[in-house]
């Protein structure tokens, strides 16, 4: 056997025809008035109707995303960069304290060191550059 020679076991439904007059009545089985009542009519597709029933956000869409840095404290590198060690982002990748070299790393002044780093390359606020002087380190940008 081949697909040639493959015939369906039942036949097609015919699909009855209304609203062309005939033994219906005056409007054959469509109702009074309406879209589905019209001759050559379509209905709206679905995708429209669920844009309507989703919510209008308001205000300016078109904003620049940043990206957040990663934040780490005096107290994270207090626990694994030694005393006299550089700091930078390879190093810090290194130490698992980053997972990419193109991410952002700032560092906040919680906690306090006794270890003179030297930092090159990354963001520090106004508190942990005074700790980090004070301790005897230095900061390079």
């Amino acid at each position: 056997m081949q697909l040639h020679q493959l015939q369906p076991i039942h036949k097609n439904k015919v699909k009855k025809r209304i609203g062309r007059g005939g033994k219906r009545g005056t409007y054959s089985g469509r109702g009074q008035k309406g879209q589905k009542a019209r001759a050559g009519a379509k209905i709206k597709p679905a995708e429209r109707e669920l844009f309507l029933k989703l919510p209008k956000l308001r205000g300016v869409k078109n904003k620049p995303f940043k990206k957040k840095p990663v934040i780490l404290n005096i107290d994270d590198l207090e626990k694994i960069i030694k005393n006299g060690q550089k700091i930078n982002k390879e190093i810090l990748l290194e130490k698992g304290m980053i997972k990419k070299l193109s991410q952002e790393v700032k560092i906040l002044g919680k906690g306090r060191t006794k270890k003179s780093w030297e930092i090159k390359g990354i963001k520090t606020s106004k508190s942990a550059k005074i700790k980090i002087e004070q301790a005897g380190g230095r900061i390079i940008q």
